[in-house]
């Protein structure tokens, strides 16, 4: 396996997730240039060689292994790798679904990228119009994709989306399902080996599977990086806030990281209410645990729906005297009316800035609003790709409290 030119390696794009997926590829193509680059510069060095002729040997190595019959590319110079899997998607009159592979991906460690929280409309191979899928149609034209690659032959089937679907159904209240375990497992018998996603809403989802993996990536370092833009983080008057109790751990990560108090909100609902938008949730109290008067307040969660708990905890801390209130999402979904109940809040002065990554798709309705900022996290999911392809540690991406500090200190 080639550090420069990953030939086993494939990227598939459902529709949804044809925007992270180029951005991902981006940064993909960085990643191994750079790579080439170091490696050339050690080898030219070590064996006294210029970097044209250890240009040239390496590309003849791999033409030597190559199973092309035909040597493709410039000799003396780096050949970039063609990482895109060509594939046709069609969506049927009837909201039925089909994936064509384009090319054999037999032997391949295939990734397929699938926003399924993607609420824009994306275009077919079939037609020029434009279809807005729910979170359903996403799922199963990523079935249909899972399904057409173990069907052609891949070595091994990496899912790759940073929103995990149904992961709020992970607990029981009464008669109620485990669907963010169910579906998994059904990802799992179709022949998944892996999955990616980012900031998971449940830990324990992880442990319902028997062979696939599961790696949960942390958005906290971009994060961060983005509110060191806003905010001095070495400010005295700085506290974190976690917004309710289950967010309490990862909260606490970032009150240990800048080294600053943590505070908590407390909330009662009535489960026998569903929340319909940010007016209208099932909350029926809120409490504070700690001191925000006279504070910069910075507080996290792992995704944003309608923005109702979140407004109704801007509420109560300007009320107990917060002054800059930053709130950071590593998925901001901004279902129903959440863009609208937003911009009235922030028009109220209850807040100051949402930090949202780009792990969700969206458009320019959200992302030129005054009030909003986003945190790239493309580069993460490219990293860590790669890193699984060539079986090296993600340990540093895992647990990035060290590059946290490097960032702190700088």
């Amino acid at each position: 396996m080639s550090f420069n030119r990953p030939a086993s390696m494939g990227i598939l794009a459902c529709p949804g997730g044809k925007a992270l997926a180029g951005e991902i590829l981006s940064h993909l193509k960085n990643i191994y240039h750079r790579q080439f680059d170091k490696k050339m510069a050690e080898l030219s060095g070590q064996y006294n060689l210029p970097r044209d002729e250890l240009t040239r040997q390496l590309n003849f190595d791999y033409d030597l292994h190559s199973n092309d019959y035909e040597a493709k590319g410039a000799v003396t110079a780096y050949r970039p790798p063609r990482l895109l899997v060509p594939a046709n998607f069609t969506r049927f009159a009837n909201g039925e679904f089909k994936t064509e592979i384009g090319t054999s991906i037999r032997g391949m460690d295939l990734f397929i990228i699938q926003d399924v929280a993607n609420a824009y409309p994306v275009k077919f191979h079939n037609g020029d119009e434009k279809f807005a899928l729910s979170i359903n149609d996403h799922l199963i034209c990523l079935m249909t994709a899972v399904d057409a690659a173990v069907q052609a032959g891949a070595e091994s089937v990496t899912v790759v989306f940073p929103s995990y679907p149904y992961a709020r159904q992970h607990k029981k209240k009464g008669r109620e399902g485990l669907t963010a375990a169910r579906f998994g497992q059904m990802l799992e018998n179709m022949g998944v080996n892996r999955i990616i996603t980012l900031d998971i809403h449940s830990k324990e989802i992880e442990n319902t599977f028997v062979r696939l993996k599961l790696e949960n990536l942390h958005a906290s370092y971009q994060i961060l990086r983005r509110l060191h833009d806003l905010i001095d983080l070495k400010d005295p008057d700085l506290v974190i806030v976690s917004p309710d109790t289950g967010a309490v751990d990862r909260n606490k990560f970032y009150a240990s990281c800048v080294q600053r108090p943590l505070a908590m909100l407390y909330k009662e609902r009535d489960y026998s209410k569903l929340s319909t938008s940010a007016n209208e949730s099932n909350i029926t109290s809120t409490k504070l645990l700690g001191d925000v008067s006279g504070k910069n307040v910075f507080l996290a969660d792992d995704l944003l729906g309608t923005g109702g708990t979140l407004i109704k905890a801007f509420v109560l801390l300007k009320e107990m005297g917060a002054k800059k209130i930053i709130a950071g999402i590593s998925l901001p979904l901004f279902t129903g009316n959440a863009l609208r109940s937003f911009d009235e809040a922030f028009e109220k002065g209850l807040f100051t800035k949402i930090i949202g990554t780009n792990a969700v798709y969206h458009e320019e309705a959200l992302l030129t609003r005054p009030w909003y900022t986003t945190a790239n996290v493309s580069n993460l999911f490219a990293r860590a790709m790669s890193r699984l392809h060539h079986n090296r540690s993600l340990s540093s991406l895992l647990d990035n409290s060290q590059i946290i500090q490097k960032l702190l200190k700088s």
